[in-house]
């Protein structure tokens, strides 16, 4: 029995989703997870997860940063991206940050379906209209190198860096976390390593790298 997770912090587009994905496997174990920590947490206890269906903006994710959090800490679960942008350049982007496939969140549960039983067949998803423009869209090194750096990083140091990079101090971490002052700073500094940054600005702005406008708050 194929088990499918749902990370998506609207409960509506969860639920469309949840219907989709029934129709493509009947007899899915299907959970849900409103933001990244809980689906980095689901993915902990339930390692066994055959594929996650993944939105790129929901709390704790801001773009692709969640993508790689996820890749690089549970690298055997197949994602599916399922987002609003859907421009051929963002699409290449997940697929070099190790997305499976990619449907847009316009997509019919048809082919929310197909895309699912694909990426379970072990194929890639593209959506089949921007199939050539995606191909024809050149990888950018940077984001293998980076996807790459951040697959170093622990589930609790991902989280530490999230933290980092929205500007919080030591102390502040520490209490957000419910760990010791000193526990965040041998965090960083592992962090630093693994990222071969200096300090937090750089982790940061590394970080940020990875960040995409949310469509749903776009003029």
């Amino acid at each position: 029995m194929p088990r499918l997770l749902i990370a998506d912090d609207h409960p509506l587009f969860r639920a469309a989703l949840r219907q989709a994905a029934l129709h493509a496997l009947p007899d899915g174990d299907i959970h849900e997870a409103p933001d990244l920590p809980t689906t980095l947490s689901a993915l902990t206890d339930e390692p066994d997860t055959d594929l996650v269906l993944l939105d790129l903006h929901m709390p704790g994710s801001r773009g692709l940063s969640g993508l790689a959090a996820l890749r690089g800490q549970h690298p055997a679960v197949a994602v599916l991206v399922v987002s609003a942008h859907d421009e051929p350049r963002v699409i290449r982007r997940a697929l070099d940050h190790g997305a499976s496939g990619f449907i847009s969140k316009s997509a019919d549960p048809e082919q929310i379906a197909n895309a699912i039983r694909t990426v379970l067949d072990c194929g890639q998803w593209v959506p089949p209209h921007l199939s050539d423009s995606v191909a024809a869209t050149p990888s950018d090194p940077s984001d293998s190198e980076l996807a790459a750096r951040l697959a170093r990083l622990t589930e609790q140091q991902y989280r530490v860096l999230g933290l980092l990079a929205e500007g919080l101090l030591n102390k502040q971490i520490a209490d957000r976390l419910g760990i010791q002052e000193r526990t965040v700073k041998a965090h960083a500094t592992a962090i630093f390593e693994k990222l071969e940054v200096r300090n937090r600005t750089q982790a940061g702005v590394l970080l940020r790298s990875l960040d995409l406008a949310d469509p749903a708050h776009a003029d």
